[in-house]
């Protein structure tokens, strides 16, 4: 009697988060290296708005898009799919939806579970995994990087990162050009508030903005600096006097000497984090107060983060390896890793994917080391460069149509469902 061949299982790949300017291109790697196997994956669904979309049954079949839209998603800033900001609590306090989940994968027949995100979902699949082993129900559960705030370990940086860095470090050169040239007889000082609730990763890329050939006066305001705010107008003062002008980068997670965030104002999201912003109107304030001088602020908020049309080269890149790798990790039987990437040098710039275990990155924050801050905390040093150059070089520009980039729009076309609604 001839042996039947096993059905192909399905993948189940998501968007957590705050979305990037290339998250897309890890979809993109995860679903185009998944159709290279057809007789190991049958479909890829996508779950409508992140993981509610695996509770709620609402499953995308990305085989209904064309080879082309696909592609076009490498070039495509935000979540195609949707993402969300849903935080699944503890396997003891809600262990109803993580049963859910498995649920919606039986039904499914869905055996791999790819996640893109960053610690939150570093956590989530971490979890995912552990209960599959409890219940006996065996998922292959690869944790795909993505965060702007580089903040996850054991990993050179993060994608979507990259593009940030590069926006930030643009955005102040640019600003900074303006004020010099205004500085005379108006605004004397621009602050820029960027992302960066514990790391100052983002906030560093500006320092970026100056160098050799441009002498640009720049104050960083890291997390990971307590905010003086005596030494911190002396600072701006200084710099004013001796150029003319300074330009302000302050990362949205500022702190006092206590640790409180200096844009608190009390509020939080829906993964129990602090909801900041206005911290840039905030130093505004201390700088007309003290010193008097004319200023101009602006908040790079969804921008930074939206601006595929400026995205990294080397961080488009990376975002689409480690898609690509989260499938094949899959296919090897791999379970509760994410892949990272290695690098290797500097100059010139080589770097690898490698695979770590979730245990070591679920709830563990990587803040700018001490070495890469200046002595007087206000700015970067020579070794933060080396480390921040590659990760913006490099241009990858979106096809454009009538002078704007041209994005693809997906259909999103989802599967029937089979199970009864389940309330979130």
């Amino acid at each position: 009697m001839a042996q039947t061949r096993s059905k192909p299982k399905n993948a189940f790949y998501a968007q957590s988060g705050g979305v990037t300017a290339v998250i897309n291109a890890s979809a993109a790697g995860v679903i185009e290296t998944a159709r290279k196997y057809p007789k190991k994956i049958g479909r890829v669904y996508a779950g409508n708005n992140g993981i509610i979309g695996a509770l709620t049954e609402e499953l995308i079949d990305t085989y209904k898009e064309s080879k082309k839209t696909i592609e076009g998603l490498r070039h495509t800033p935000s979540g195609a799919f949707g993402s969300c900001r849903y935080k699944l609590k503890g396997l003891e306090e809600n262990r109803r939806e993580y049963e859910r989940l498995m649920e919606v994968f039986e039904a499914h027949d869905i055996r791999y579970f790819l996640y893109n995100g960053g610690g939150d979902s570093a956590d989530t699949c971490l979890k995912v995994s552990q209960l599959s082993e409890k219940m006996g129900f065996p998922i292959q559960v690869i944790h795909v990087p993505k965060t702007v705030d580089n903040d996850l370990p054991f990993t050179d940086n993060c994608p979507g990162f990259g593009s940030v860095a590069k926006y930030v470090a643009i955005a102040t050169r640019e600003a900074s050009f303006d004020v010099a040239s205004m500085c005379k007889t108006s605004t004397k000082v621009f602050i820029l508030e960027v992302m960066g609730r514990h790391a100052g990763w983002i906030a560093a890329a500006g320092g970026m903005a100056a160098d050799q050939n441009n002498n640009i006066p720049i104050v960083i305001l890291f997390p990971e600096v307590p905010f003086d705010r005596a030494r911190f107008l002396e600072a701006v003062d200084k710099k004013v006097k001796k150029h003319g002008y300074v330009s302000v980068v302050v990362s949205e997670g500022a702190r006092d000497g206590d640790g409180r965030f200096l844009s608190d104002r009390g509020l939080t999201d829906a993964f129990g984090h602090a909801q900041l912003g206005g911290v840039a109107p905030f130093i505004a304030g201390l700088i007309k107060q003290d010193l008097g001088y004319k200023y101009h602020w602006a908040v790079a908020d969804y921008l930074q983060r939206a601006a595929r049309h400026i995205a990294s080269k080397n961080d488009i890149q990376h975002a689409y390896a480690v898609g690509r790798h989260a499938v094949r990790m899959a296919l090897t039987g791999e379970n509760a890793v994410m892949p990272a990437i290695k690098r290797i040098s500097n100059k010139p710039y080589k770097w690898r994917v490698e695979k770590v275990e979730l245990s070591k990155v679920a709830n563990v924050e990587k803040k700018m080391p001490g070495s890469f801050i200046g002595k007087d905390g206000f700015g970067i040093t020579g070794k933060c460069r080396e480390y921040l150059a590659p990760l913006i070089k490099g241009e990858d520009y979106p096809p454009y149509k009538d002078g704007l980039p041209d994005y693809v729009r997906l259909k999103n076309l989802q599967v029937a469902k089979k199970l009864k609604p389940f309330e979130i």
